[in-house]
């Protein structure tokens, strides 16, 4: 009787095991597919010379039966561009690719371009087909890449100007030299690498314009994962350090992000150390802007997102008109307040035998996640909030002059969809109520290149445009 049970559980295994080969037999119908789940893949934008980050598709196999794919080659064999792994093992060409019943395998793809001695960037496209029974249907790889001006370790040590002509790719320090001027003009673009820095002992004066401004960004561009783009992402290089002997600075119309410490002045003696006029700081995984014993001076720009804070304020002369500071940081919890300041007074004395810190802030919104500010008592110090729009609840007194308390200055950030901007949403309370008396005029043009209305300014970095019906 045993081996009667052991006879039937054996045939019966063999009837599943045979069935299950009949229904998970090969297909050879012409019209059984594989279906891509993009039509054309657009790899990153990349520098010539430089590998892409690698980009990838779906193939799917929407049958009841293995789908076997003859063959998956690029059109174009000649062409060095694209390199391919499909299903987990890298080559040119591959045979015999079988996908079972209702499930996918994925394709990566990365392209290095190589250099093409122009200015403009150019697109190179390959086709990839997949020959099914016969069938043939493809996917279009595209990719985008440009010169750049490879920096690695450069000390300018004469007066230099740089355009938009070609990026300049920096992969460890730029350093300007005492006595230096660095000159970026309309357009220009610096990408730093990972761990890259640009230290000025000298001047740097970048000027763009609304139409082309000057960008410092990390050198990584696409996606980190689906949702999220590296353009938010920090601490994908060091900052811009500005030593004492560094005078004169300048960013206009400049986006510097995607930092690790941000910009630092360290004991500038000239006075200002920086001035920022509409321009975008944002994106630290320290500070956004800290200035130690340096004077400061910012108008109509957004200081923005931040691990530690987006302003420390170390003793120093500061004036900050028209600005928005707003810290919806994505990636670690708030390491302190929006707004910093130390060494205001004997209690308060860093040793540095420097003058305590003097600050006017006006026309301004402080408003995100955490605290604005590290002191609620400024009480006999120099330190003075003069028509600014604040999350706290509080009240007006000498220190905070004509202030809007606990209001919503409804932006459009969007902190759990990766959207961050800082434009007034139409019902914002922000819109027309700024003192025009207050409103520098440097603070008169924002960094999109929209006016101010004089007669009744905006809060914050943005002039609110009303859309077109």
């Amino acid at each position: 009787m045993k081996n009667l049970h052991i006879t039937i559980l054996l045939s019966l295994l063999t009837l599943f095991l045979l069935s299950s080969c009949i229904e998970d037999g090969v297909s050879t119908s012409s019209s059984d597919q594989p279906v891509f789940s993009v039509d054309t893949l657009r790899l990153t934008d990349s520098f010539t010379g430089a590998t892409t980050p690698t980009g990838r598709f779906i193939v799917h196999n929407r049958h009841d039966k293995i789908i076997s794919i003859g063959s998956i080659a690029l059109r174009d064999k000649e062409q060095e561009i694209f390199r391919l792994n499909v299903d987990g093992i890298s080559g040119k060409e591959f045979r015999n690719v079988e996908i079972r019943p209702n499930d996918s395998i994925f394709v990566f793809v990365e392209a290095k371009l190589p250099v093409n001695g122009t200015d403009n960037p150019v697109v190179v496209e390959n086709i990839l087909d997949f020959n099914t029974q016969g069938v043939t249907r493809s996917v279009v790889l595209s990719v985008k890449g440009q010169d750049a001006v490879d920096i690695h370790g450069v000390t300018l040590s004469a007066n230099t100007t740089w355009t938009d002509a070609k990026p300049y790719h920096i992969f460890d320090s730029l350093v300007v030299a005492e006595g230096v001027t660095l000159n970026l003009t309309p357009g220009t673009r610096l990408a730093f690498h990972d761990k890259a820095y640009m230290k000025v002992y000298g001047t740097v004066r970048s000027e763009g314009t609304p139409e082309k401004p000057v960008q410092l960004t990390g050198d990584r561009s696409g996606f980190v994962a689906s949702d999220i783009p590296y353009e938010i992402m920090s601490g994908q290089w060091e900052g811009v350090f500005f030593a004492p002997t560094s005078k004169d600075n300048l960013l206009k119309f400049t986006s510097i992000r995607n930092y690790s410490n941000g910009i630092v002045l360290d004991n500038v003696d000239s006075s200002p150390a920086l001035t920022v006029i509409a321009s975008q700081l944002r994106n630290s995984k320290g500070y956004v802007l800290a200035a130690l014993n340096s004077d400061v001076e910012l108008y109509a720009s957004e200081l923005a997102e931040a691990s530690e804070g987006i302003l420390y304020l170390e003793g120093g002369k500061h004036t900050i008109n028209h600005c928005t500071i707003a810290n919806y940081y994505l990636f670690s919890a708030l390491g302190g307040p929006a707004v910093q300041f130390y060494h205001l007074d004997e209690a308060d004395d860093n040793g540095s035998g420097k003058p305590y810190l003097a600050a006017d802030i006006s026309n301004s919104i402080i408003y995100g996640n955490g605290t604005e500010l590290n002191i609620g008592d400024f009480t006999g110090k120099p330190v003075y909030f003069r028509n600014t729009l604040l999350r706290s609840s509080g009240t007006n007194d000498d220190n905070f002059i004509d202030c809007l308390w606990d209001v919503d200055p409804l932006y459009y950030t969007v902190r759990q969809d990766y959207y961050f901007n800082y434009h007034l949403q139409p019902e914002s309370p922000a819109i027309g109520v700024a003192n025009p008396a207050l409103t520098h005029p440097n603070s008169s043009v924002d960094f999109s290149g929209n006016k101010q209305n004089m007669s009744a300014p905006d809060l914050g970095a943005y002039v609110f445009v009303p859309e077109e019906e």
